[in-house]
């Protein structure tokens, strides 16, 4: 059975880090935490649970989800956000592939918890992500703060594995909107960096567009009132993004 390293980049994680290193108990041969300086109890809870610990300041998720696998011990690595975990059949689906290593990278559905609601629509779910991978074949990419693993050459192979990543998202709608004004503000950035431009239509076409697509199109309406709240705060992210991008090219 070839052994894998878990791996985590943390800042301000208490609520959530406990559940995450326990979900990764039995699959884990090493469990690394890559933390942003957490002021909370993030490092204490990581500590008593005997991970592997490390400090660095963060300079954008891609380039911190890229250093923190430099500190795994195995190249075959397994990336959950903190406020993720495994349930079981996906517990039970990555021992599978620790016993048969067979593709390059495994994907695995991603299912969001938000405020208590697990939601199944939205486009939220099936929200597929490549997480366990060799990392001799691949790396972060993406754009900040929508990162992706990304893996490198023409004959890459992958499989898609059974059972969900919980994704315990937000506790509250508040937790949400917070979301949303700190990562429009890094996607305004990076539009800016990468030379894009937000003109006037998209500040009304767009969101209007995204609240229709996860609402409509992607049967929001049957998650019920958090459908509801997804779409129109996504919608409204959208519309942050461009206002703020507008902005800084102002400025």
């Amino acid at each position: 059975m070839l052994k894998i390293s878990a791996v985590i980049i943390t800042f301000n994680e208490e609520r959530n880090i406990g559940r995450c290193i326990d979900s990764l108990i039995n699959v884990a041969d090493e469990i690394v935490v890559l933390d942003s300086y957490s002021t909370d109890k993030t490092k204490a809870i990581c500590e008593s649970k005997g991970v592997k610990f490390f400090q660095h300041a963060f300079d954008g998720h891609i380039e911190q989800k890229n250093r923190a696998v430099t500190y795994a011990s195995f190249p075959h690595v397994l990336s959950l956000d903190a406020d993720e975990a495994l349930d079981k059949t996906l517990e039970r689906s990555i021992i599978e592939v620790k016993n048969n290593w067979t593709h390059d990278g495994y994907y695995m559905n991603r299912l969001t918890n938000y405020c208590g609601h697990w939601v199944k629509h939205c486009s939220w779910y099936p929200d597929i992500k490549l997480r366990l991978w060799d990392s001799r074949k691949g790396k972060w990419g993406g754009t900040n703060p929508h990162d992706k693993y990304e893996l490198i050459g023409a004959n890459k192979n992958t499989r898609h594995i059974k059972g969900d990543l919980l994704h315990y998202s937000f506790y509250e709608i508040e937790d949400h909107y917070k979301q949303v004004e700190y990562f429009s503000s890094i996607a305004a950035k990076e539009y800016v960096n990468r030379g894009k431009k937000a003109p006037i239509y998209k500040l009304v076409i767009n969101p209007i567009a995204k609240f229709i697509d996860h609402y409509i199109l992607h049967l929001g309406f049957l998650d019920g009132k958090a459908g509801y709240s997804i779409s129109k705060i996504s919608a409204y992210a959208t519309y942050l993004k461009y206002k703020k991008t507008r902005d800084l090219y102002r400025d």
